[in-house]
């Protein structure tokens, strides 16, 4: 499904666009033929191009004209990821509303928050789920008018007086055409840079989710700045798998694909999106670090089941991989020999590798949202994959540092992106400006003012530092949870944490230590790894809790903390923030029991006091205890469950000062 290539087209259209609805018709004419959308249905790739895209989203405006549609009305937009959303929300700017994407997966209740809070006059959702979810809470959403939905599937019988098929809506605006193609014309044409573009909701780790007003200058120039800065083109090629409700996505697959005029592929399903990826080799790829740090796991999984010989050449040639292959990839001078095995191990090894995890074709790749393991990103990189990390957040329009070409590491983020100041405050927090900060918090007046100052400044929340001599950008953790242990020395949660995910058989990890004598953490298993390795030694399970709970498996990962502790020793930092004790939770840490946010968050402050007798136990010396923990389950029902959980002494390695003064 690769599109062929026409070279004599202009790889980058000309700027001058005001708002992407006029980038839309900018493209419709440079770009008519090319593909503007694929999505994958039933196992067939279907396309768009940029001037069937402008003829889709054109009728959708006239029928949410027809609609009732009105100028500032807002819009809430929920599905996976299919051209239908993304027209919805650029057919939505055009007619001079605004689109608030909401996650998929939200429960009912933060759904309803969200629309009540925003006044969401107009939905546009996917199917039967999402439309049952507004019917659930419609006694909340008194301004809710209409509900479009694109697939009709289990909803004949359903009150249609105010609710419509997304392809009926398109018709109508067809048949009246005539109608309101000039109010169409004009209220595009009133669309500048000042206008809003599309409200993001923050995924709320502290508290209620607010609403991130973004202006198309916004999204324009931090799009345009940020495919300047990677040289991307009309030729790239990326997947749409993340939640629309994300930044990230809106940026990429909206902000940056009408920029450029790139083609965004919406995978059939999250099951096959996998396959999907392999089918389309993206040259540009995003994928925050709980992605790659799943598929890297899958590929260790893989491993544990091969054979001796295929084993052993993996293991040798990742080796040579670890050792040459980053400098390989930026150009830094490496030894013939050593060329010579990367190349061999490239034939055997690392190609057949990346086209197995569908990333063969990637020319950038980045990774953002949380802080990856080192170990994590030094693996890609050393396989040949471009891939970079990048610091940012809703109200910076993503980009707040980049990584350039050549100067790409593990432990900084990178440099200001084209266009942003940063500067460190005084108590070590980040600060930035740019062309994509917010215009401010919708109703949030407060919330507004105490994050961007008066000249534009924005407080980040997080804690950092620039490096002297290379300029790049360090982030220790979230300001609010850089803590200081008990004899007054740095406590940074995160940074011990992603050490401990980088194994495999750990899905997530909590660590604690604020204002304590000694560090200890929360283990969540990946109960793939872990329940690929009890198949392979016949070890029967029922249940997660009871694999999580198993002899053998808290061996291992106490195993993997004395690791992480060894490592941690070596850091003069950071060495007196290594884990004394542990426990594996009795249950995955969830959204929907309000322990993470929908982007995988971790909320300590919930978990602290939702677990409160469980950190008790691991600072009061005991060997167990007892809990019951109450739990939510995918229909909405709620449950509880009760476990006793056996708490691990791990050993603590000598910190390297004390190394020092021995020798």
């Amino acid at each position: 499904m690769r599109e062929e290539i026409d070279l004599a087209q202009p790889s980058q259209p000309t700027d001058g666009a005001r708002s992407i609805p006029a980038l839309l018709q900018r493209n419709a004419t440079m770009f008519a033929g090319r593909h503007a959308y694929r999505e994958k249905e039933y196992g067939i790739w279907q396309a768009w191009t940029w001037a069937e895209t402008e003829a889709e989203i054109e009728a959708l405006a006239l029928g949410l004209l027809n609609l009732g549609v009105n100028e500032g009305d807002f819009v809430a937009v929920i599905g996976r990821n299919r051209p239908y959303f993304y027209w919805a929300m650029v057919a939505a700017q055009s007619v001079g509303a605004i689109p608030v994407p909401l996650y998929q997966d939200a429960a009912a209740p933060e759904m309803a928050y969200v629309m009540e809070h925003c006044g969401a006059r107009f939905a546009i959702v996917e199917d039967q789920e999402q439309v049952d979810k507004l019917i659930e809470v419609q006694e909340e959403l008194h301004q809710l008018e209409h509900i479009i939905y694109v697939d009709p599937r289990g909803l004949r019988k359903y009150d249609h007086h105010k609710l419509h098929r997304f392809i009926d809506i398109q018709e109508q605006g067809r048949a009246a055409y005539y109608e309101f193609i000039e109010d169409l014309k004009a209220r595009r044409e009133k669309l500048d840079y000042d206008s809003v573009c599309v409200m993001l909701y923050t995924s709320g780790t502290t508290g209620k989710p607010k609403g991130v007003v973004l202006s198309n200058r916004n999204i324009i120039e931090a799009s345009r700045s940020s495919s300047d800065f990677d040289k991307l083109t009309v030729k790239e090629e990326v997947l749409a798998y993340l939640p629309m409700a994300w930044v990230g996505d809106f940026i990429f697959s909206i902000g940056q694909a009408y920029w450029c005029g790139f083609c965004v592929n919406c995978p059939e399903s999250a099951e096959t999106m996998q396959t999907d990826l392999r089918e389309i080799g993206p040259t540009y790829y995003f994928a925050p670090p709980r992605v790659f740090e799943t598929q890297l796991t899958n590929v260790m999984i893989r491993m544990e089941d091969a054979g001796r010989f295929k084993k052993w050449l993996f293991d040798h040639f990742m080796e040579v991989a670890r050792r040459v292959g980053p400098s390989i990839l930026d150009g830094k001078p490496v030894g013939g020999m050593d060329r010579l095995r990367y190349g061999l191990g490239n034939m055997l090894v690392y190609g057949p590798l990346k086209d197995t995890l569908g990333l063969g074709r990637v020319r950038v790749g980045y990774t953002a949202g949380e802080a990856i393991g080192p170990e994590i990103f030094d693996f890609y990189r050393s396989l040949g994959i471009n891939l970079k990390q990048l610091y940012g957040q809703t109200e910076a329009s993503v980009f707040i540092t980049l990584q350039p070409d050549g100067e790409v590491r593990s432990d900084t983020v990178g440099v200001p992106a084209p266009g942003v100041e940063v500067r460190i405050g005084d108590n070590g927090e980040v600060f930035y400006r740019s062309p994509g900060t917010f215009e401010y918090y919708y109703k949030n007046a407060d919330s507004t003012a105490s994050t961007k100052d008066a000249e534009g400044w924005v407080a980040t929340g997080d804690a950092g530092f620039f490096e002297e001599g290379s300029g790049h950008l360090r982030i220790i953790d979230r300001a609010k949870d850089v803590g200081r242990m008990i004899d007054g020395k740095l406590f940074a949660p995160k940074y011990v944490e992603n050490k401990l995910k980088f194994f495999p058989n750990i899905l997530e990890a909590v660590v604690f230590g604020h204002e304590r004598d000694q560090c200890t953490a929360f283990i969540n298993i990946d109960l793939t790894a872990v329940g690929n390795w009890a198949e392979r030694n016949n070890i029967g399970y029922a249940s997660y809790q009871e694999l999580a709970g198993h002899p053998q498996v808290l061996e291992t990962i106490r195993g993997h903390v004395e690791e992480v502790n060894r490592s941690l020793a070596d850091d003069p930092m950071l060495s007196h923030c290594q884990v004394h004790r542990f426990l594996v939770l009795h249950k995955e840490l969830d959204a929907d029991d309000g322990e993470m946010t929908r982007t995988r968050k971790v909320r300590r402050n919930v978990i602290s006091e939702k677990f409160g007798d469980l950190v008790t136990a691991l600072y009061d010396g005991s060997d167990e205890i007892f809990t019951t923990t109450e739990v939510t389950y995918e229909d909405g029902r709620k449950g509880a469950i009760s476990a006793t959980l056996k708490i691990v002494d791990a050993q603590v390695a000598v910190e390297q000062a004390e190394k020092v003064a021995a020798q």
